[in-house]
């Protein structure tokens, strides 16, 4: 009975095994690769020279002999200055060098030139390079670009240990990455995630890796770093409400800022082009209104009064789909591939402009550095009741102001409800065209609102100040 039994055990074993779930994939092991790739990441500390006055900042709350003080004062995101112990140096003109600021950055060549964050050696008077093996150098800064939050030092030493660059065009989403850096200070700390996102826009003139790796004040300028050993991308940013590591960071795609050093290594700054126009994104219902297939390119709000774009024949209210050849699917597109086309050069662009493809000739400006313009305001005047079923009140607009904002027709904005007013437009605002047909006069501006099919909306170029924008009135909010 004990053999047969046996057998019968036996002989279940196979449709056992045959039975088994597969074995779960392993997570990555990062420890060759990090053992690669952090000889070549660094700490970077700045300082500053400030007057006595500015010398002792406080922490709200705390006293120097507080046990917290000094905590506080090391890890802070941006460091304090040390607290007075003994005499302290000064420069002839009553200045003292104060720690100004902490981050990381990782060594891209043998001869010293090392990647950072422009927001890591900002202003700083010193820059202190500290290797791995605990060596430290004065740096020297090349250049540092602040729209691109990319900076270039330079330590004098030779055969250091330098990263990999890769393609951060390649990266897929849900792939391993890992940070090297100094979070608050903690040298060679490594944390690791995966790409969470590419190209995600944030506002800045690049577009952002987003991953869910730790990253923290101090990480700024470390290296991104693919499975592969190879740099990828610049950590720059977190997304937080607490100042610390929420589950969101940013990148600066490694093929942008190797395009920026270039730049800063071979000429101290980086060049840019400039149109001179001002843009927006173009919605669903905006693309609906002027006839585009679908929501693409950027839209032009303002146009620079004798700028690129102006002598080129560009209007307040075109589409720019096309430029030098580059498609523009978003408006922040176009900053990006403007940018990065010699000034000087004569490039083709092509705007969507009542119902139609239309290419014009540019020749493409240098971008100096920012200067805000002083912008006029216009007058309001009293509202008066609406009298068409948009809900609008206007009237004509005097030639001498036509020819001043140099547009050839419009009617002024003196009164707004129903429709109009939910859409946002106010009194004082400037409609220049219906349906991308240009308005010359009330009158005109009347009749085509009269005869306008009220169950469909109605796209309206509106000019506010300096600004000129699609507005999409509803009229079946009425």
């Amino acid at each position: 009975m004990r053999f047969l039994t046996r057998l019968l055990f036996l002989s279940f074993l196979p449709l056992a095994a045959a039975e088994a779930p597969a074995q779960t994939p392993q997570l990555p092991d990062f420890t060759e690769l990090v053992e690669r790739t952090s000889p070549a990441v660094v700490n970077i500390r700045t300082s500053a020279r400030v007057g006595a006055a500015q010398a002792m900042p406080q922490i709200p709350g705390l006293e120097e002999g507080d046990p917290f003080y000094e905590f506080f004062r090391r890890f802070f995101p941006q460091p304090l200055p040390q607290p007075r112990q003994g005499p302290q140096p000064r420069s002839p003109r009553g200045e003292r060098e104060v720690p100004r600021g902490l981050g990381s950055g990782f060594i891209i060549s043998p001869d010293g030139y090392v990647m950072t964050n422009h927001h890591v050696v900002d202003g700083a008077d010193e820059i202190i390079v500290t290797l791995p093996d605990r060596r430290e150098f004065r740096a020297k800064l090349i250049g540092s670009d602040q729209r691109t939050d990319v900076a270039l030092v330079k330590i004098d030493a030779t055969n250091l240990p330098t990263v990999k660059i890769g393609d951060s065009a390649k990266l897929k989403v849900g792939e391993w990455v890992i940070a090297i850096g100094s979070p608050f200070g903690f040298d060679s700390t490594v944390t690791a995630g995966i790409v969470s996102a590419k190209a995600r826009e944030t506002g800045e003139l690049l577009p952002f890796i987003q991953t869910d790796v730790a990253v923290n004040p101090g990480n700024s300028g470390g290296p991104l770093i693919n499975m592969r050993g190879e740099v990828v991308g610049i950590n720059s940013q977190i997304f937080t409400t607490s100042g610390s590591y929420a589950g969101i960071s940013f990148a600066i795609p490694i093929d942008e800022a190797m395009r920026v050093q270039d730049q800063l290594r071979t000429q101290g700054r980086v060049i840019r082009g400039r149109i001179g126009v001002t843009i927006g994104e173009v919605t669903r219902d905006v693309a609906e209104g002027i006839g585009l297939s679908k929501p693409q390119g950027a839209l032009v709000s303002s146009v620079e009064r004798d700028g690129p774009a102006d002598k080129a024949g560009v209007e307040a209210g075109d589409v720019i789909l096309r430029f030098d050849g580059k498609a523009i699917d978003r408006s922040s597109e176009l900053p990006r591939v403007v940018g990065s086309t010699k000034p000087g050069s004569r490039v083709t662009m092509t705007v969507w402009r009542k119902g139609k493809n239309v290419d014009l000739q540019v020749t493409v400006a240098e971008l100096q550095t920012d200067a805000r313009q002083a912008r006029r305001g216009e007058p309001t005047p009293k509202p008066v009741p609406p009298t068409n079923p948009l809900g609008l009140a206007v009237s004509d607009v005097p030639p001498e102001r036509l020819k001043e904002l140099r547009i050839k027709g419009a009617v002024q904005v003196d009164g707004a409800d129903g429709p109009a007013a939910a859409a946002g437009i106010r009194v004082g605002d400037l409609i220049l065209s219906i349906n991308n047909v240009d308005i010359q006069n009330a009158k005109q501006f009347n009749e085509i609102a009269a005869k306008l099919d009220l169950k469909r909306n109605v796209a309206a170029l509106v000019r506010r100040g300096e600004q000129t924008q699609f507005v999409i009135i509803r009229p079946a909010n009425r």
